[in-house]
């Protein structure tokens, strides 16, 4: 005859049931937490927006300055200007001074007028004309030297004259090949060096005056007007600080022991403390040295305790205004896309 089963005994099977449900249990989540620690990696930095400091590369005064702190710029935006004429003049007169310069080669390259020329050709016939005189002169004044018409001092003044003539036509001679030819090659080389000096000059000008205007390089804000109308400023003295807007950067440290788990390409996903969304990113670079240098003998829990930095870029498409400078964050590397970045590197 089969005893039926007491109410102590079926209890103390439900206890036992009980606690072997909870044990499964906290054995089940211990095993996800540490699997969960093996796949996920949590990371903390801060972001880091870019900064430029703008400045005129010309000196002069402060006319006009279009923005002030916390303004939105876009690309190519006009800030501030100087007073441009001083520089409008300097441009004038270095476009002048090319005027000059052309001129003066083109005078070089046409050569003589043909006037001149024919000047220089008649020249040459007067010079010839005076000469044959002289030579005809001399001749007769020897002649008469030996029947004493005629007396030595007179013979040796013809003579002179007629040497000085000859020399004339050889001088006529020489001025009109010269026109003929033009000027030397020199010359002209000469002068188209000094019209690239000019028209360098005037480049220069050109520049200086585009300079007087401060445009915005990208899009950003304006986080410090340094400057007012009027001031005298100097070259590379700062007027504006622009924040810029993209590319956005968190700065964070790994340490040492993680360094294997994360790659550059790793997609990661930041959060701060003031806003429930979440901004998708991507390591962009990891530091190739320890930021805290250990002591020079190394133990294994000094290796533990380096760190290196690392930046990782928010994607254009998620970054907003939320993300302030210097914002703590907390960065979650995918685990997945982690695996496929350390795949592919290797």
């Amino acid at each position: 005859m089969t005893i039926p089963n007491s109410p102590t005994k079926r209890t103390r099977w439900i206890v036992i049931a009980v606690v072997i449900l909870v044990l499964g249990g906290a054995l089940a989540f211990w095993l996800l937490r540490n699997h969960d620690k093996e796949d996920s990696l949590r990371l903390y930095g801060n972001v880091d927006i870019r900064e430029v400091q703008l400045a005129f590369r010309q000196p002069g005064r402060v006319i006009r300055m279009a923005f002030d702190e916390g303004d939105a710029v876009s690309a190519g935006a006009r800030l501030a200007a100087l007073d441009a004429q001083p520089y409008r003049d300097a441009l004038a007169a270095a476009q002048a001074q090319v005027q000059v310069a052309q001129a003066e080669l083109a005078k070089l390259r046409r050569g003589l007028r043909p006037q001149e020329i024919t000047q220089a050709r008649e020249a040459l016939r007067q010079a010839q004309a005076l000469a044959i005189e002289a030579e005809r002169n001399f001749q007769r004044q020897s002649s008469l030297l030996a029947s004493g018409a005629s007396s030595q001092r007179t013979v040796d003044a013809a003579r002179a004259a007629r040497d000085q003539t000859t020399a004339g036509v050889e001088a006529a001679k020489a001025a009109l090949s010269q026109a003929s030819e033009g000027f030397r090659k020199e010359d002209i080389a000469a002068a188209e060096a000094r019209l690239s000096a000019a028209q360098v000059a005037a480049a220069q000008a050109t520049t200086a005056l585009a300079d007087t205007e401060l445009v915005a390089p990208s899009d950003g804000t304006v986080i410090a007007r340094v400057r007012e109308p009027g001031s005298m400023v100097v070259s590379q003295s700062t007027v504006y600080s622009l924040s810029l807007d993209k590319p956005v950067y968190v700065r964070a440290y790994v340490g040492e022991p993680d360094l294997g788990r994360i790659a550059p390409g790793t997609t990661v996903h930041v959060k701060t403390d003031s806003s429930d969304k979440v901004y998708r990113g991507q390591i962009g670079f990891i530091s190739p040295r320890a930021e805290f240098t250990p002591k020079t003998v190394e133990t294994t829990d000094l290796r533990t305790d380096l760190v290196y930095r690392l930046r990782i870029v928010i994607d254009e498409a998620d970054s907003d205004a939320a993300l302030r400078q210097g914002m703590p964050v907390t960065i979650a590397v995918d685990a997945q896309a982690n695996s496929a970045a350390r795949t592919g590197e290797r």
